[in-house]
């Protein structure tokens, strides 16, 4: 019974630390072209190497 008191704060915790990188993420726009990664794949970058 006494683990308790250390597993639900280390949860809320890691929880809480989840949640503020999941809204920097959202802050920083990283989500914003989802077609464009998409689209990347299928482009040849031999040609900018040579």
């Amino acid at each position: 019974m006494s683990v308790l008191l250390f597993l639900i704060p280390i949860t809320l915790a890691l929880g809480l630390i989840g949640l503020c990188c999941f809204l920097w993420t959202l802050k920083t726009k990283q989500y914003d072209d989802m077609q464009g990664a998409a689209n990347r794949i299928l482009f040849d970058d031999d040609a900018e190497k040579k």
